[in-house]
């Protein structure tokens, strides 16, 4: 066999060391390479953490939208689902402790028998139940039983008066005088005042349709009514009403408390504003958009230098003559659609409500013992509060970057910043907790709207109802019932307050 060549071991150990250079070089590349898939999974994994973050926050939000109702923010009542069940603790300001149904000492309206009936039947036997002899005879033992059935009366036919206008020749003169009709008689045929009285009651006061309305006028009167007369009663009615418009803004001005809202209304397709300013006794309502020129136009705020109730809305700062107090019920709400999804995250807000609530209960009790204020111990208790639950809630919501973070870094700001604005009910006893006297007399926009299909065909018919409203509100708070109302509006001009309030 051949001999192997011989290798120097110098070239040996040359090519040794070559091949660990190369394993060396590829251990190198291989581990730069994982470092660079590891860094681009990292950073992967960096932007999904990102955007499940960011997701998971969409979600926590729309979640806390779709939960609020109208005890967690400013949505109507009517805005809640009829099928979503409602959580037991719905209010943050607690349960009043009253019975469903009357309450005591509230005016009864039973039913009685009446001392005068127009009819009596007499319901005797007409024979013995035992042997069946004839009782037709026989004389009643003892006072019957009276039992009583009220039922309406067909309606009468209408009762029709002709104004024969007749003139005649004077016997020396020979001047030819002619007589004068009634006032408000000036066409050959026309409805009389109650019948413009009972559209309006149907068509303003009950807010139906004008086609049903004159259906109902029909069928409760006997007299046919048109739709086209009925949907024109609102107009004539706010016409006649210019003179208690003018007695109501210059009551309303003079006032010592208001409270001011604004509700939209949708009309010829476009989305109008009605506010309302009122009181306890006087309701005054105008439309226009949402602008300062709009809430000045009722001619009653500008100038005004009492106190005004209201929300947060800011069209209301430049009103700068009055003193302003923010509605209790819409921080509560605020504050309660803060707490509900957030309880362990946003403890202050549980206990700013707790403060409003015992504050108003502090306040209503001094109300009804004639007190003009609380006492100076009560209010720096309410202060030291109130001040305590607004710095931990800046405190616990400052370097939070979550939605309800930030919504609770700025509730609790603005709690802060409008603190005599949001305790002026607790400082002035003559301020109510609540816009609520405003969100009601404003709330027949809406029911009105609902029963119209949803829109007012023109402008004009909203600013109507406004005026219309604000009259029979104002009469239904002085103890005015609303057709005797009309039918005076109709008869001899609107009826007018005599003050700010009953003596």
């Amino acid at each position: 066999m051949p001999d192997t060549p011989h290798v120097p071991a110098s070239d040996e150990v040359a090519w040794l060391r070559l091949r660990v250079a190369e394993l060396e070089e590829l251990s190198a590349r291989l581990r730069g390479a994982a470092a660079a898939r590891d860094e681009l999974a990292a950073a992967q994994l960096a932007a999904r953490d990102a955007q499940i973050a960011a997701l998971a926050a969409q979600v926590e939000e729309l979640q806390r939208r779709l939960g609020k109702d109208s005890s967690t923010s400013s949505r109507p009542p009517s805005s809640d689902s009829p099928y979503t069940k409602k959580p037991q603790d719905r209010s943050l300001r607690g349960r009043s402790g009253r019975k469903p149904g009357k309450q005591p000492g509230a005016r009864s309206s039973t039913l009685k028998q009446s001392p005068d009936p127009d009819g009596t039947v007499l319901c005797g036997p007409a024979a013995c139940g035992c042997c069946g002899h004839d009782l037709t005879g026989e004389p009643v033992l003892g006072a019957p039983q009276k039992r009583q059935v009220f039922e309406a009366s067909p309606p009468p036919p209408p009762t029709v008066t002709e104004y024969q206008v007749a003139a005649k020749q004077c016997p020396e003169c020979g001047e030819i005088s002619v007589g004068l009709a009634p006032a408000g008689v000036t066409g050959r045929v026309q409805y009389g005042p109650g019948v413009h009285a009972k559209a309006a009651l149907a068509v303003c006061a009950h807010y139906l349709p004008v086609a049903r309305a004159a259906r109902l006028v029909a069928a409760l009167t006997g007299v046919n009514v048109s739709a086209g007369f009925v949907a024109g009663v609102r107009g004539k009615a706010a016409r006649l009403l210019a003179p208690f418009m003018d007695r109501v803004r210059e009551l309303l001005h003079a006032a010592g408390v208001l409270y001011a809202d604004e509700t939209p209304a949708r009309a010829a397709g476009n989305l109008r504003y009605v506010h309302v300013a009122c009181t306890g006794f006087l309701t005054a309502m105008h439309t226009g958009d949402r602008t300062s020129e709009a809430i000045d136009a009722g001619g009653i705020l500008p100038g005004y230098a009492g106190t005004i109730v209201r929300d947060g809305y800011k069209g209301y700062e430049h009103l700068t003559d009055a003193l302003h107090a923010w509605c209790g019920a819409h921080g509560l709400r605020d504050l309660a659609g803060l707490y509900r999804f957030d309880p362990h995250g946003q403890v202050w807000a549980r206990s700013m409500a707790d403060l409003l609530v015992d504050a108003n209960a502090q306040a209503t009790a001094a109300r009804s013992a004639g007190h003009a204020s609380l006492d100076e111990t009560q209010l720096a208790h309410i202060r030291s509060w109130y001040r305590g639950a607004v710095a931990k809630g800046i405190t616990d919501n400052q370097h939070k970057r979550t939605q309800i973070g930030k919504d609770g870094l700025r509730l609790a700001r603005r709690f802060r910043d409008h603190e005599d604005m949001i305790l002026r009910f607790a400082v002035d006893l003559t301020v109510g907790f609540t816009s609520n006297q405003a969100e009601r007399d404003v709330r027949p926009v809406k029911v009105q709207q609902r029963t119209s299909g949803g829109t007012w065909r023109t402008l004009l018919g909203l600013a109507d109802f406004a005026i219309v409203q604000s009259y029979l509100s104002t009469a239904a708070k002085w103890g005015i019932d609303a057709l005797d109302a009309l039918t005076r509006l109709f008869t001899d001009g609107p009826w007018l307050p005599p003050a700010t309030a009953p003596p």
